[in-house]
């Protein structure tokens, strides 16, 4: 069982990685264009999710149970995002019907028509070869790992 020191730090780890992957994203749909396909609002679904489990963790008791289910949201996040790099890479089938419109005006018909279409299967933007889903996995799935050990630690 955690103890407070490794519950705090878990906690902080569990509700830290969703936030700072969500500004990621944000950051580089609106400062850098670099629009959501469907998988891409699947992994932020869960981060969402994350970040709301995390902040009940600071009013709802038991505080190990709310960070154990923020850590495991962030961890489902991680697998989307290893399913979505496996996709861009090629490795699997993504769903056909993958692609998401980004719209930015009120009325939906000029949103629509203006808008860029997102496909899942292609990679936008890569570092070393990897993916921002890549990194989702690899930066989600290890973080989400780390908090669940550290709520098993007894010191």
């Amino acid at each position: 069982m955690a103890t407070g020191k490794s519950l705090t730090q878990a906690h902080a780890l569990a509700l830290g990685v969703p936030v700072a992957l969500l500004a990621g994203a944000y950051i580089s749909e609106y400062g850098f264009g670099l629009y959501p396909c469907e998988m891409c609002w699947w992994q932020r679904y869960a981060h969402f999710a994350a970040v709301v489990l995390g902040l009940l963790a600071f009013v709802l008791p038991p505080k190990r149970l709310w960070v154990g289910l923020t850590a495991l949201a962030v961890l489902v996040s991680g697998l989307i995002g290893a399913y979505h790099a496996g996709v861009e890479y090629g490795w699997w089938e993504g769903f056909t019907t993958c692609s998401s419109i980004s719209s930015g005006g009120a009325d939906p018909l000029d949103a629509i028509m203006s808008a860029p279409i997102i496909r899942c299967d292609v990679a936008q933007w890569e570092l070393f070869g990897i993916s921002l889903a890549g990194y989702n996995f690899l930066i989600s799935t290890a973080g989400a790992l780390l908090a669940l050990a550290l709520l098993r630690r007894k010191a």
